[in-house]
């Protein structure tokens, strides 16, 4: 089972994430859906439990607006770790959205950018490289002072 860095430690991860190409049937339990998957096919999915989106740093949030609560989890992929669109989005959903739920990096992001993401409102990620959770971990409390305003305080 994939690990998860968490604000409190490395856990499981036990959703499952759906492709964007994926067609099919969904997997029973928790499930991650493409944002477009949710747009499209929105009455389909409202019944199920334990359901949350992902999308890419680049996308709008207007088109979710209005769902935001009902998700347990919104993850954010960053393509690539010189995107900074995802950092701007877990902002947005923390503080315009005022989404309580979990709040995921996925995708290519460093180490070095841990603290950041956090302070932006992130809770939990998952590494392209699972090798030293335990040091990455320790990102997450590498300042003790911050000088700017955030999401989520240092």
């Amino acid at each position: 089972m994939p690990k998860l860095l968490r604000l409190n430690g490395i856990d499981d991860d036990n959703w499952h994430f759906v492709a964007a190409d994926n067609a099919g049937e969904l997997p029973a339990g928790a499930v991650l859906l493409p944002v477009q998957n949710w747009l499209e096919h929105r009455e389909r999915w409202l019944p199920r439990a334990h359901l949350g989106i992902w999308m890419d740093g680049d996308q709008n949030l207007d088109c979710i607006a209005a769902d935001v609560p009902r998700f347990e989890v919104i993850a954010i992929r960053f393509p690539d770790f010189t995107d900074g669109r995802g950092f701007s989005l877990a902002s947005l959903l923390r503080e315009r959205l005022e989404f309580t739920g979990e709040l995921r990096a996925i995708g290519q992001i460093l180490r070095e950018q841990l603290f950041y993401l956090k302070r932006c409102g992130f809770d939990s990620f998952q590494l392209p490289d699972e090798d030293d959770l335990e040091a990455a971990h320790a990102c997450l409390y590498e300042f003790t002072t911050c000088y700017q305003s955030a999401c989520r305080p240092a």
